[in-house]
């Protein structure tokens, strides 16, 4: 790649790291896996770099990335995991009046398939509309429609009904 592309694309990358690494904590479920996951959408996005003709949607083509990479993760995981003659130790949760709201719905969201928790962060975190979404995930807007109906009712039975949740990011 020549120095003005490297140049275009690091420029990219200062400007919108940090709302990219948000999207990609919440779409792996943990900071860590985020930053893998993003550094990974954008290792892609760079070698894509030369075939992207509108520079404007390069952060969709990330978002897009990402959330596929997920998805694809999360199923090679799922795929790996072996049954045992003994379950494992049951990890009981923390009631504590001093846990967050903030981590109670970042631990729900965890409990969420990829392809849920991926509708949900492209929805409301990253404010796409539903056909933005269904585009980046290669999906009808039917789909997520569906995907984010099915999301939102789980996490309502796991978090309490009673409570006021507030969420933010950051």
């Amino acid at each position: 790649m020549g120095a003005e592309t490297d140049a275009q694309f690091r420029e990219f990358v200062s400007a919108r790291q940090s709302a990219l690494l948000s999207t990609a904590c919440l779409l792996a479920g943990d900071w860590a896996s985020g930053e893998d996951l993003l550094q990974t959408a954008l290792t892609k996005t760079y070698l894509a770099w030369p075939r992207i003709r509108d520079k404007a949607a390069v952060e969709a083509y990330v978002r897009k990335t990402m959330a596929r990479t997920a998805i694809s993760w999360w199923r090679r995981r799922w795929k790996a995991e072996q049954p045992t003659a003994e379950p494992p130790e049951v990890v009981v949760r923390d009631h504590s009046e001093h846990s967050d709201n903030r981590d109670l719905v970042l631990q729900a969201l965890r409990t969420l398939p990829a392809a849920q928790r991926a509708v949900l962060v492209l929805r409301f975190h990253a404010d796409l509309t539903e056909a933005q979404a269904a585009e980046a995930l290669g999906v009808s807007v039917g789909t997520v429609k569906s995907q984010t109906s099915r999301a939102l009712a789980k996490l309502r039975t796991q978090l309490a009904p009673d409570r006021d949740l507030v969420v933010g990011c950051g």
